[in-house]
């Protein structure tokens, strides 16, 4: 290690020292923003006459006042030049800080020639220092840390600035306070790390060594993403980067949930299993074997048969199995990432490439389901060599039907089917579902040749009869009725084993009854569950109490949008936990209740549900379903009011960002009833018809807890769901009937909308730049401004009304060249330098697709009349066709020998020949058609349909129109 000090004329000179040799000395943290002093300059001895050779003055003489003879400063003190020494030294650096007496910071953006510190703050919060990667290292190892202003005045220290400190950078207090670094895992010391930028981009990942305690060669010329490829390696940290995914612990076929789920008993479907096995083994190139019967015909359970088998055999990739109202696994959001996920902890050589995915974007869960399955499993798979064994992998997903949205059912299958382009390693799909309109019109748009399918209630009365047999004979020998029926009879027999005879004669009399009708039956069984649970021994008060109390409980149940544990409901309902757990006690056979009482309630089969709402079918036990969206409601809008709050996360810095956030965190503070009715609320009114007026629970509680309740929403990652809420609250209130109420929600539409980033990334902002720049006028500002920090003294002028502008979309990283929307009005494409395509919704301002594939700049974007396909085109010379839905490409059309500057989609919605000009021609498709001359050539052009605008430098502009369909003859 090399140090100066200043000899006896006044001059810097070099020491070098080894191991316990090296004396008590002070180091200098900046920024080089004037003429750098190097190694080579002090040799040279030319280092006085660069500019930044004053700092270098200063740290010596504060060192010599602090008692020290010797101080370090990096470029003076490192041979650059020599890359063995730089490596040497770039490895000890942090050690290097760390064992230093006295670290300085000079900030040459911080001035302190003002009177207190309220006025340098400012600057002391937004200077450069706080931005640079190899600062964060020069901040936390030292134990004594000063910080001066350009002034060399002494601002303070790391200790009584840390408040400030820690709400800038993000740093735990406990860190600036010298806790060991071991203390804090490897995940949030890179968090640490944020956005701070470096000269090389190397030094991102080299700036850290220290800070990870890694030693680790330099490669400068590898990359950014290739040094921390080998950072993360180093650190072990494929595995963690599997954490970023978002995943339905719930998915799989084996989950704890489903562990008393059957499988296909001995001798039954022996024929469709072996079909099923003979397709995924063989060398069919169907890659989707679509299973699909009605509701109880055992589909479900044949996935479930298939998934084992291949489990045993590790031929198993992945399973998703969907279920209605089972909150991760009756949606799409994480099927992709679901599935990737599995798909890296079941297949080890194809681990590594789907983590280096998720490391190249981190943020792949918040992109487009095209996006996902081609980066996170397309890819990945398309990388492993022929050799890999075994050479096929199964996928399973059952009851896709039950997906809750038709356009990603869709959407699902168009991506599988892309599973045959792969060549190493194929892909085999076992989806089951029922017949459903959305599942035929998905198939309908994947040719016949590329899926195999088999429909399970066209079986052979015969094979139905015997594996019936065989059910009932293992199940429950005497009751002979279909599936469904035993099953829940089975259940309701077992449940109670001292009224198990009992309750075998209650079913044996009802089924020897005339109606054989399975909904009959059905209707039987659930009536005696619920006169077992009406003991002989009530009065008729507490018979009617009784009764309340389950309607209230599971009408509330049948119609919860997600399902919720009983623990949640008990807060959401607010009701005693010992109430919830005894209304329960007697509904086994209906309801899947685990012992865990944090994991939710479900339905054995839906039925119950229409049971339950049915009047004529369920008589004194009816539930009147307006009225338990009703009480849901008021116990959401009850429950918000009693627990939300500012700064709910306990997020000390203003800048606190969502993705900095452990979800754990956000789950222990805003727990799963709380998001629940963050989320369902506004549903709730609507389904219930309420009548929602000014002045009322609705009204009073967007005033007092509007903010709140979108801070919450952002730290759920929920940010575009709220802002839909808040517009179907809009429409559904009259503006008539309840004015102020509807002014309120107009005012917090626009709110939303315009600070819908701010809402996503740094919720803790809603409470600052949003109240500060809302206009003068704006409801939302007035009734809160009393949120704003009072560490904002003076705020700026603004707007007194909204303007015209309803919000912005932010997402591309370079100039948008064209928009368009979609003939409905509900989407937006927008094309860009950034060669990117991206789709939008109108509505809420969420990205809904980002479509890659152009190698230059995106020229111009439009929709379909149908809103199906986006077409564009690029400055690559080519033209490409998407499908909107999944961003798959459909077409790439070549043939141009310039950019394409225009495209446009003919009222029947095929794709016009593309009219623009190009090197002094007006072309069409690829024929030129009108040479243009010098004067009439252009700056910038236009089309539409057959006419074509020219701008020109001289400012004139020239049209002309060109006839439909005219054959280019001379």
């Amino acid at each position: 290690m090399r140090l100066l000090q200043y000899n006896n004329d006044g001059d810097l000179s070099l020491t070098e020292f080894f191991g316990s040799e090296i004396p008590k000395y002070a180091i200098l943290s900046h920024r080089w923003d004037a003429e750098k002093v190097t190694f080579k300059d002090l040799i040279n001895g030319t280092s006085k006459s660069k500019a930044g050779y004053g700092k270098i003055q200063f740290c010596g003489e504060q060192a010599e006042r602090n008692g020290l003879q010797y101080f370090w400063v990096d470029t003076c003190c490192i041979d650059k030049s020599n890359a063995v020494e730089l490596q040497e030294a770039i490895n000890s650096m942090f050690r290097w800080y760390q064992n230093a007496d006295q670290c300085y910071v000079y900030l040459s953006d911080v001035s302190s020639d003002l009177s207190t510190e309220y006025t340098w703050e400012p600057a002391f919060r937004s200077s450069e220092w706080f931005t640079r990667g190899w600062t964060l290292q020069e901040l936390i190892a030292p134990t004594s840390v000063e910080f001066f202003s350009k002034d060399q005045e002494l601002l303070g220290d790391k200790r009584r600035l840390k408040r400030q400190i820690h709400e800038i950078t993000g740093i735990p207090l406990s860190a600036l306070r010298g806790t060991p670094l071991s203390h804090f895992n490897i995940e949030d010391r890179l968090i640490w790390a944020g956005t701070r930028q470096t000269t090389r981009e190397e030094d991102k990942a080299y700036s850290m060594l220290g800070i990870c305690d890694i030693y680790m060669p330099l490669i400068y010329g590898e990359g950014e993403k290739n040094a921390f490829r080998r950072l993360r390696k180093e650190l072990g940290f494929d595995n963690d980067l599997l954490d970023f995914l978002p995943h339905a612990i719930e998915a799989p076929f084996n989950s704890v949930n489903r562990h008393d789920e059957p499988s296909c008993l001995p001798n039954t479907r022996v024929d469709l299993l072996q079909e099923i096995c003979d397709w995924a083994d063989g060398e069919d190139e169907r890659c989707i074997f679509w299973l699909n019967g009605l509701a109880g015909t055992g589909k479900s359970t044949i996935a479930r048969t298939i998934a084992q088998r291949y489990y045993k055999e590790e031929r198993l990739g992945a399973s998703f199995f969907f279920s209605k109202g089972g909150g991760d696994v009756s949606h799409a959001g994480k099927f992709f990432t679901s599935i990737a996920v599995q798909l890296a902890n079941s297949i080890p050589s194809l681990r590594h490439y789907i983590c280096n995915a998720i490391s190249n974007r981190k943020d792949i869960a918040s992109q487009s389901f095209c996006d996902q399955w081609s980066q996170l499993i397309l890819r990945p798979l398309s990388k492993l060599g022929s050799g890999s064994s075994p050479s096929f992998y199964v996928l399973v997903i059952d009851a896709l039907d039950k997906c809750d949205k038709d356009e990603h059912i869709r959407m699902i299958l168009l991506l599988l089917a892309e599973a045959r382009t792969l060549k190493t390693a194929r892909l085999r799909v076992l989806l089951t579902s029922r017949p459903e309109i959305p599942m035929r019109h998905g198939f309908y748009q994947i040719p016949d040749a590329e899926h195999q399918d088999f429909v399970l209630h066209n079986v052979l009365p015969t094979i139905i009869n015997h594996n019936i047999s065989l059910f009932l004979e293992y199940n429950l020998e005497i009751i002979r009725q279909k599936w469904t029926l035993a099953a829940t009879a089975c259940r309701f027999i077992r449940e109670e084993k001292r009224f198990a005879r009992k309750r075998l004669d209650i079913i044996l009399k009802s089924s020897s009854s005339a109606i054989t009708a399975l909904k009959k039956h059905l209707n039987e069984i659930y009536f005696a569950v619920f006169k077992h649970s009406l003991s002989a021994e009530y009065s008729d008060e507490e018979r009617e109490e009784v009764c309340d109390m389950l309607k209230y409980t599971l009408g509330s149940i049948v119609v919860l949008l997600s399902p919720l544990s009983t623990f949640s409901l008990s807060r959401l309902l607010h009701l005693l936990r010992e109430d919830i757990n005894r209304t329960f006690e007697d509904f086994h056979a209906i309801f899947d209740i685990p012992k865990d009482p944090s994991r939710p309630l479900r339905l054995h089969h839906p039925s119950f549900h229409d049971f339950l709402l049915n009047k004529d079918r369920c008589g004194d036990f009816w539930v009147d379903k307006k009225k338990a969206h009703q009480i849901l409601a008021a116990s959401c809008i009850q429950l918000m009011s009693q627990t939300l709050k500012k700064n709910i996360c306990e997020m000390h810095a203003p800048g606190s960002q969502t993705s900095q956030v452990e979800n754990s965190w956000i789950e222990k503070c805003l727990p799963p009833e709380v998001q629940y009715a963050c989320l369902y609320w506004v549903q709730h009114l609507q389904k219930g018809d309420s009548q929602v007026r000014d002045g009322e629970e609705a009204h009073q509680f967007l005033q007092a807890y509007l903010l709140h309740w979108l801070e919450a929403l952002g730290w759920m990652g929920k940010a575009s769901e709220g802002i839909q809420a808040i517009l179907s609250l809009e429409a559904y209130i009259p503006v008539n009937n309840s004015p102020n109420l509807h002014a309120l929600i107009h005012d917090a539409k626009r709110f939303a909308l315009y600070n819908r980033s701010v809402i996503e990334k740094v919720p803790l902002q809603l409470y600052c730049s949003a109240l500060v720049f809302a206009p003068e006028n704006s409801i939302v500002r007035r009734k809160f401004k009393g949120c704003i920090p009072d560490w904002i003294q003076l705020k700026p002028k603004v707007q007194a009304h909204w303007d015209a502008v309803l919000q912005t979309l932010e997402g591309h990283t370079n100039s948008v060249t064209s928009v368009a929307f979609s003939l409905d009005g509900k989407q937006v494409v927008s094309g860009s330098k950034d060669e990117t395509v991206r789709l939008w919704d109108a509505a809420t301002g969420a990205v809904l697709q980002t479509l890659e594939g152009h190698t230059s700049y995106v020229t111009s974007v439009a929709f379909s009349p149908d809103g199906k396909q986006v077409v564009s085109g690029s400055y690559d010379e080519t033209i490409r066709l998407w499908d909107a839905a999944t961003g798959a490409v459909l077409q790439t059309l070549e043939g141009h020998t310039d950019s394409v500057s225009s495209i446009a989609f003919s009222a029947d919605g095929k794709l016009l020949p593309s009219l623009q000009v190009s090197n002094y021609w007006v072309v069409e498709g690829n024929t030129n058609i009108l040479w243009l001359p010098p004067d009439y050539r252009e700056i910038h052009s236009a089309t539409w349909n057959k006419s074509l605008v020219i701008g020109h430098s001289s400012g004139r502009i020239s049209c002309f129109s060109f006839k439909k369909g005219a054959k280019l003859v001379m």
